[in-house]
């Protein structure tokens, strides 16, 4: 039976090997790194003492892709919810508190309830967002919402911040469409915030590359794709440096690397330009932090974090387009974001046993409209070889979902073509 090889065991890769495997393909993945999960990963901090994930990354009870993929993991129950959407916010500036509190069903009703809406906004604010489906795709979505006012302010920027990791002078309108078609207009019942009980890594990779150990097949770690040879429109080898990996004539490979890198080894690709910093701010507790009505994450307003997520003793903070931040000296950042992280939680009294933080330069591709316009789809000039990534174009932004859907699409067209040879 033809092989597919899968370049990349980040979040993309793991879900295209994962959706073969379970339709009967063997594959194989090769990661350069020592580890999998790329962006999405745990691991153990001495600062810290104790395990953490690389970034943050909010998945709502709405995105089927990523829910499938847990599903066939087997690790559904690795994701904690809450019992309905609620999505709790503080103003820094005005110390007011709220809860967002959208209703069951696909017909928003929650905005014309004072009770469930941003405070100080009116039934007839809501109206601009009926602009988003019909966003062109050169618009901004500064162009198309109005940037003034409560409702932008304290729904729209952050939403826009949180999901394309730019401003809303520079996101892509149609980018952020999907994603609420597919999360706030369908109801609480698709936007309840799942929360990974021991993290990203235990839920979302290890059981994949468990998975695959188990095909006799494991993940070969530590080994880079450095070139590969083709004829006739077909790649014909994998050269990993040390050792070169035949292709035969009805195997696939699927690339599911960084599109930089991508850019380096396929000829002539086009992809998307880097886009800004993500800072994440982890702090250790003495005891665990309340969760704030009982959801686990809390958003910022007039803040320098945007979110605050709480797991045990551990509080995670994400800023998102952080660039103005991101040269100032770590020593400098901790006590700032603490003073957050207690006004936010009401850790007034309290303080932390040690902090971190991580840096992450060019955290997504950049999401603008020029650079969207840039983003490849899954095939490419060669006949053999497929894309895969959150900068391959799946009509979503860059986020877990947006990863784990790609895979899926490279896979189904790897799986199509075997069907018609």
């Amino acid at each position: 039976m033809p092989t597919v090889h899968i370049i990349g065991a980040g979040l993309a890769g793991l879900s295209a090997a994962v959706r073969l495997e379970g339709a009967g393909v063997p594959v194989q993945v090769y990661e350069s790194a020592g580890h999998a999960g790329g962006r999405c990963r745990s691991y153990y901090d001495k600062t810290l003492d104790h395990v953490i994930d690389n970034g943050n990354h909010l998945v709502l009870s709405g995105n089927k892709s990523a829910l499938a993929y847990l599903d066939a993991i087997g690790s559904s129950d690795a994701m904690s919810s809450p019992d309905k959407a609620a999505f709790p916010f503080i103003d820094a500036k005005t110390r007011e508190r709220w809860t967002l509190k959208p209703n069951w069903g696909p017909i928003p009703w929650w905005v014309a309830s004072a009770n469930r809406r941003v405070p100080d906004t009116r039934l007839f604010n809501y109206f601009s967002g009926l602009k988003l489906p019909f966003a062109k795709p050169h618009q901004t979505v500064a162009d198309l919402l109005p940037t003034r006012g409560t409702l932008f302010q304290r729904f729209w920027e952050p939403m826009v911040v949180a999901v394309l990791n730019t401003l809303p002078e520079k996101g892509s309108a149609k980018l952020l469409w999907p994603v609420m078609r597919e999360t706030f207009l369908k109801g609480e019942q698709a936007c309840r915030p799942l929360t990974a009980k021991k993290g990203l890594g235990s839920a979302f990779i290890d059981p994949a590359v468990r998975m695959l150990g188990r095909t006799n097949r494991p993940v070969q770690f530590n080994t880079r794709l450095r070139s590969f040879e083709h004829e006739d429109g077909r790649i014909t080898s994998l050269s990993f440096g040390d050792k070169t990996v035949t292709v035969h004539p009805h195997d696939a490979v699927i690339l599911a690397v960084p599109p930089q890198r991508a850019k380096a080894v396929v000829p002539g690709i086009e992809v998307p330009g880097e886009g800004e910093t993500i800072i994440n701010v982890h702090f250790k507790l003495k005891r665990p932090a309340p969760r704030p009505d009982g959801v686990g994450v809390i958003g910022l307003i007039n803040a320098h974090a945007h979110w605050a997520f709480v797991r045990g003793h551990i509080v995670s903070l994400t800023v998102s387009a952080a660039g103005d931040l991101v040269d100032r000296p770590n020593d400098e950042l901790l006590p700032l974001f603490w003073e957050e992280t207690r006004f936010a939680l009401g850790l007034i009294d309290r303080d932390y046993v040690a902090g971190k933080i991580i840096k992450e330069k060019r955290a997504t591709f950049d999401q603008s409209p020029e650079s969207v316009a840039r983003r490849p789809g899954t095939k490419t000039a060669f006949e053999n070889l497929l894309l895969a990534g959150d900068w391959v174009d799946t009509g979503l932004p860059a986020t877990i979902e947006g990863a784990i859907r790609s895979g899926g699409m490279a896979a189904d067209v790897a799986l199509s073509r075997m069907d018609a040879d």
